[in-house]
Formats: structure tokens, C-alpha cells, sequence
């Protein structure tokens, strides 16, 4: 068990240096060509399908094919990442917690929460992909 843990943990890594580099392509590229409003959605959707192809390319080295263990691998990528958006946006970027709480709001043109739900389901889907499962 503490071995999927720490494979987990690789390719979560991986996830959130994609992440990282998503958001300052956002920040130099996207929103001076197409201002913030149409950015932030665009960055939404592109880490979505940038965690959906880390998983794709990774899955493989969780070498597990049992559909529970990968659904609760996905559940921990999300503990993780929002353990890290929450400690890393507070203490280190110095955003209030009203403020990290807006990337949780689709209303206001983030659409984090899909790219939340893309990482619960895309080892699962990965593997299904991949044919594991």
C-alpha cells in the first residue's frame, strides 16, 4: 500500500509542476492575447486535459488495475491538490482564503472545479483508456 502511495505521490508532482507551468502560460500568453475573461476559462479547460495526459502517459507506473484502488488514487490527487492550492496560495502567494476560495467558483470564469473533477476520475479513465481495466 505505502508503495502506490508514493507512486501517487510521483505523478501527482508531475500534475501540479503541469499545473504550475499552465498558470504562468495563462498569465504571459493568454491573458494579454485574449484578456483575463476568455483566459481563465481557456487555462480551465487546457489543465484538464493536461491532467488527463499526465495520467495517460503515467498510469501505467501506479501499476495497478483494480478500479477502487485508482478511484481512490484520483481522490487523493484532489486532497492534494487542494491541500496545495489552499497552503501554497495563503503562505506563499500571500491570497486570502476569500480569495483562493474564488478559483473554486465557475461563476466567475474559473473553471478549476473541472479540472477538480478531471483529476478525481483520470487515473480510472486513463487506465480504462490504456486498457488496464
Amino acid at each position: 500500500m505505502a508503495v502506490i502511495v508514493l507512486k501517487a505521490i510521483g505523478v501527482w508532482l508531475v500534475i501540479v509542476i503541469t499545473a504550475i507551468v499552465n498558470g504562468l502560460f495563462r498569465e504571459k500568453f493568454l491573458v494579454p492575447a485574449l484578456g483575463a475573461e476568455f483566459a481563465l476559462p481557456l487555462s480551465g479547460v487546457l489543465l484538464s486535459v493536461l491532467v488527463l495526459c499526465v495520467s495517460f502517459a503515467l498510469v501505467s507506473f501506479l501499476d495497478s488495475s483494480e478500479p477502487g484502488v485508482l478511484l481512490a488514487t484520483g481522490l487523493f490527487w484532489v486532497t492534494l491538490t487542494v491541500c496545495f492550492e489552499f497552503l501554497f496560495g495563503y503562505y506563499v502567494v500571500g491570497k486570502t482564503w476569500s480569495e483562493i476560495m474564488q478559483v473554486f467558483n465557475p461563476l466567475k470564469g474559473d473553471l478549476f472545479v473541472l479540472a477538480i473533477f478531471i483529476t478525481a476520475l483520470a487515473p480510472w479513465l486513463s487506465a480504462k483508456a490504456r486498457g488496464i481495466l
